[in-house]
């Protein structure tokens, strides 16, 4: 199954996407994490984004399909895969359209988080992270130890990142209800919606039954 993992910036799909890979024995793909592994790694690909994400300027969506074209043929791919950060717009979501269709496949599901703004405003404005590892806690459910030192590589700054701040979450989910939300209508019928709110375990058991493999 191709599958779509939908929802507004904090509503869990990365981590929600983690157990589906273990269900349905697919992989997850997600753009954002791909686009930094191939500039990393120097690939001609890589120099490409590089030269607009240096910028600050947003990824062509050709360049992302192409990138996604390449990832779709690799083994575990083969028989389907969670989309996890795209598509964006209703643009980005035709041209994954057709990009599937040359393979014979199309989005079997998307699973379409819904969580108020007011609650992903409290899981990410509290989070606090270790520059030196990555490590990441939060103030209510996971708070940083007394020591000010990071428990898992006892590093010493650990920081309320620019990008956790509710200013910008509140611009980031703003610019997910005028450009992403319109998708769920692009793709109609095959659209699950699903509480997202609540323990991991309640949402994953909705995504699950949402699915039919509950």
């Amino acid at each position: 199954m191709d599958l779509v993992l939908f929802g507004p910036p904090g509503a869990g799909k990365g981590t929600q996407a983690k157990f589906l890979v273990e269900k349905l024995r697919v992989p997850q793909i997600s753009t954002g994490d791909m686009m930094r592994a191939e500039r990393s790694a120097g690939t001609e690909l890589g120099k490409r984004f590089d030269s607009f994400m240096t910028k600050g300027l947003l990824v062509p969506d050709d360049l992302v399909i192409e990138l996604l074209e390449t990832r779709l043929k690799r083994p575990d791919a083969a028989s389907g895969a969670i989309f996890d950060g795209f598509p964006r717009t209703v643009a980005q979501a035709k041209a994954l359209d057709g990009m599937l269709a040359k393979h014979g496949r199309a989005i079997g599901k998307v699973v379409a988080l819904d969580v108020p703004v007011d609650v992903i405003i409290d899981r990410i404005a509290g989070r606090r992270t270790c520059e030196s590892c990555g490590h990441v806690y939060h103030v209510r459910y996971n708070p940083p130890p007394p020591t000010g030192r990071c428990a898992a590589c006892n590093g010493d700054r650990i920081v309320h990142r620019d990008d956790d701040r509710e200013e910008k979450v509140r611009r980031r989910n703003a610019e997910y209800l005028e450009k992403t939300l319109p998708i769920l209508g692009h793709y109609g019928p095959v659209v699950a919606k699903v509480d997202g709110t609540g323990s991991l375990q309640d949402v994953t058991r909705r995504i699950e039954e949402a699915l039919g493999q509950g």
